[in-house]
């Protein structure tokens, strides 16, 4: 067994350094992004601010696109593990639209730069995927919604046009989350708290209602 322990540790130190490795990358790419824009960025740019060589980049990405589709793979996975904790424990109609929003918006919080980067560079994610920021993340919500309606959590109304105006509100509304988290981080998990009670109250009652909003 006492064999074994230098090539696991040699295993674990190579996992680590790997992790290490992608995770500087990422974080360059952000700088660049966000600095030059995506367009403007090159994979130059990129290694230029890590410490690694430009052939050891190709170990982790063989282009500028992968690296947008791995920021934005991080974004959603976290919006579909938001989803899923926060679809759960709604049991009447104003809970599944404050969470189905609350997730959405807390995602968006916790990683402005990428929604910012899709929303401003959709054709780019368009090439990739097949779809805008919007239609990628809420993919499961479509499936979300007839299972409300089956429940009686919604009303049993025009399915399309119920998720066309909830998705209408949320696109806008992430984007001006995303643009207040950016400017002021410490704010971030507040900005998506009040951007969900606003959006859940203008979608339940309308404007009259958001009067009565504190």
């Amino acid at each position: 067994m006492d064999k074994l322990q230098p090539k696991e540790q040699a295993t674990g130190k190579r996992a680590q350094n790997r992790l290490r490795n992608r995770t500087a990358i990422l974080e360059a790419a952000r700088e660049c992004f966000r600095e030059r824009g995506y367009d403007n960025s090159t994979i130059r740019d990129i290694v230029r601010r890590t410490n690694l060589a430009a052939g050891t980049f190709y170990n982790y990405f063989s282009s500028k696109q992968e690296i947008f589709a791995a920021l934005l793979a991080d974004f959603l996975s976290r919006l579909n593990d938001n989803l899923t904790r926060y679809r759960r424990a709604a049991d009447n109609t104003q809970d599944f639209i404050h969470y189905a929003y609350m997730a959405l918006y807390s995602a968006t919080a916790q990683d402005p730069l990428v929604y910012e980067l899709a929303h401003r560079n959709d054709r780019a994610l368009r090439e990739l995927f097949g779809s805008d920021i919007l239609g990628l993340a809420m993919r499961s919500l479509d499936e979300d919604v007839r299972d409300a309606m089956a429940r009686g959590l919604l009303p049993n109304v025009d399915h399309e046009y119920l998720c066309a105006a909830f998705f209408g509100v949320a696109c806008e509304t992430s984007l001006a989350v995303a643009k207040r988290a950016h400017r002021k981080p410490e704010s971030a998990e507040a900005e998506a708290l009040l951007a969900t009670r606003f959006s859940t109250t203008l979608f339940l009652g309308g404007l009259p209602r958001l009067e009565t909003l504190p």
